[in-house]
């Protein structure tokens, strides 16, 4: 049970947006440039860069969630969704985006704790500042969506196929315009 009476049963961020819609508007436009948006990056593994930090934040539902998203954007299964949480250097992703990921990690732990080694790799590995940059605030903005997923004590579905069946859902409608009721 929610810490406060959010007035629904919906797991997740979708209870406190469908708590405050007002607040909801501006998150889901900050998560569809971050995540959707033309970057060269692609949507999978910015997807990925906000389940790795969810799953260091110990937040089960964004992890699920995002997770199930750069899955399917992956084309790839969720044990190697979970591989690359659980150690990323060791996978067969691109180096790029273990350096990236790496940042992200760093993020993770307080803004001051990426270094310049960090950013000289992930550059040495061809990312661009935007690429930077957008892991950067991605990985600031999981930080604040874990928190208030967490921080609210919001619920989420154990069953991790439930994610997986609405991972295409919404890597085809995006973040917004989201019906956050059903």
């Amino acid at each position: 049970m929610a810490h406060i009476n959010l007035g629904n049963d919906l797991p997740g961020i979708r209870g406190p947006m469908a708590f405050r819609p007002e607040t909801a508007r501006p998150l889901n436009e900050l998560a569809e440039i971050l995540l959707r948006s033309n970057n060269s990056l692609p949507p999978g593994e910015r997807e990925l860069i906000g389940a790795y930090v969810s799953y260091l934040n110990d937040c089960f539902f964004c992890q699920q969630v995002h997770g199930a998203i750069a899955a399917h954007y992956l084309q790839c299964g969720l044990s190697f969704i979970d591989d690359i949480k659980a150690d990323f250097q060791s996978t067969s992703i691109p180096v790029k985006l273990k350096a990236l990921l790496a940042i992200a990690g760093s993020v993770k732990k307080g803004g001051k704790f990426v270094t310049k080694e960090q950013i000289d790799q992930a550059r040495n590995f061809g990312a661009t500042d935007r690429e930077i940059h957008d892991t950067v605030l991605i990985a600031a903005s999981f930080c604040m969506f874990n928190r208030y997923v967490d921080g609210l004590a919001t619920w989420a579905p154990a069953d991790k196929e439930i994610y997986v069946q609405r991972a295409k859902m919404r890597a085809e409608e995006g973040y917004l315009n989201l019906d956050l009721h059903k």
